[in-house]
């Protein structure tokens, strides 16, 4: 059939490929919605977490340089249970002696330490004892059964603090990076857009001719033979 009509070729090829420029289409408008999903709700709620997240950073920050005063052991005062204890070995104790003594996995507030709160829980899943230092932002330190060990987690927690602002800060550059690349991007067109413009075009001619052709068949086809027809007529008057 191709062969005999080469607009049938032509034709079928189009429909290939429309179809397949029709489905990049498609993709790239499902993506293009995504990131207007983004621009509009993602990205700011991400900006504003960061920033917040900064602001806690910076604030517990000055926190601890305001309320840290080092002995001779390079330790500073800590609170448990209303006593306060100056050396290591002491307060590393009085945290375990507060692990025993709970009847509760909820987190029960039992002192301070460099200007936070100190926060005790039980996570029953992983069936450890959680030290939770409570500023403007919340610091998680899991236990263990060592007395220095868990001092040493406690001030690392604290001296880690300017490296995660630091963290915080470049997610927040590159989350801005992040948004201003998919505003741009959104206002990209369909790359192959004329390209499937003209193709259709073309298609929309060629179904055209087809359709044209199709009819002028039937005419001709339906159109009775003459002969045929004076024949059926002479038979009929002999009869």
């Amino acid at each position: 059939l191709a062969t005999g009509n080469p607009y049938i070729k032509e034709k079928m090829d189009l429909d290939v490929a429309v179809s397949k420029l029709k489905l990049l289409k498609q993709n790239h408008l499902s993506q293009k919605y995504a990131l207007e999903d983004k621009i509009i709700k993602f990205y700011p709620q991400e900006i504003k977490r960061f920033e917040e997240r900064i602001d806690g950073y910076n604030s517990d920050i000055e926190r601890v340089e305001n309320n840290t005063i080092l002995n001779d052991d390079g330790f500073s005062d800590m609170v448990i249970e209303d006593v306060s204890y100056s050396e290591k070995k002491a307060a590393g104790t009085a945290i375990l002696a507060a692990c025993k003594a709970m009847t509760s996995p909820e987190p029960k507030e039992i002192g301070s330490y460099r200007g936070f709160k100190l926060e005790l829980s039980f996570e029953t899943f992983e069936k450890q004892y959680v030290l939770t230092l409570v500023g403007s932002l919340r610091h998680s330190v899991p236990l263990g059964a060592d007395i220095f060990g868990n001092i040493s987690r406690i001030d690392n927690m604290i001296s880690s603090l300017p490296d995660k602002l630091k963290a915080c800060e470049e997610r927040l550059a590159d989350t801005k990076v992040q948004l201003e690349n998919a505003k741009a991007e959104v206002e990209r067109p369909f790359p192959q857009e004329k390209e499937l413009s003209r193709k259709m075009e073309r298609l929309a001619e060629l179904n055209a001719l087809l359709d044209m052709d199709h009819t002028d068949n039937e005419i001709v086809e339906g159109e009775p033979d003459v002969a045929v027809v004076a024949e059926r007529k002479v038979v009929e008057k002999v009869r």
